[in-house]
């Protein structure tokens, strides 16, 4: 073979090595975004599920103006796009990326809480899931 012709299969193998690592990139980045997108639309439906809860009144097994007695089902806490979890105030939310922190049931008096959700995909950083 010509050193053309070998010089040819090398930037061909180079040009293909590429364009291998720039689809891999691509395939990570949108795994990131569709569970980031599954965790809000999860997030939607649950805060809907703690506004009904807020507003229906105690005689009708709501919380008549208070989220105390609201949680989470076993199946609205963990599936297969992240981990949600409630609180009652700010502080806990950047505390644990692992999902621990907080709780699946409000036992105490609260006009307001939070609903933190952490999802399946790591981060930009790679070192937390997305949250």
């Amino acid at each position: 073979m010509g050193q053309q012709q070998l010089l040819l299969i090398v930037l061909g193998v180079v040009i293909v090595g590429i364009a291998i690592a720039v689809g891999i990139t691509q395939f990570q980045s949108s795994a990131v975004d569709a569970n980031r997108q599954q965790l809000a639309s999860d997030l939607v439906n649950l805060g809907a599920k703690a506004q009904r809860f807020y507003r229906t009144p105690t005689a009708m097994g709501g919380g008549g103006q208070d989220f105390n007695g609201f949680s989470l089902s076993t199946g609205e806490q963990s599936n297969a796009n992240g981990t949600y979890r409630l609180l009652t105030s700010v502080e806990g939310i950047a505390a644990d990326a692992a999902g621990a922190t907080g709780a699946t049931s409000i036992s105490a008096s609260a006009t307001t809480i939070y609903i933190v959700g952490w999802g399946t995909e790591m981060g930009t950083s790679s070192s937390y899931p997305i949250k």
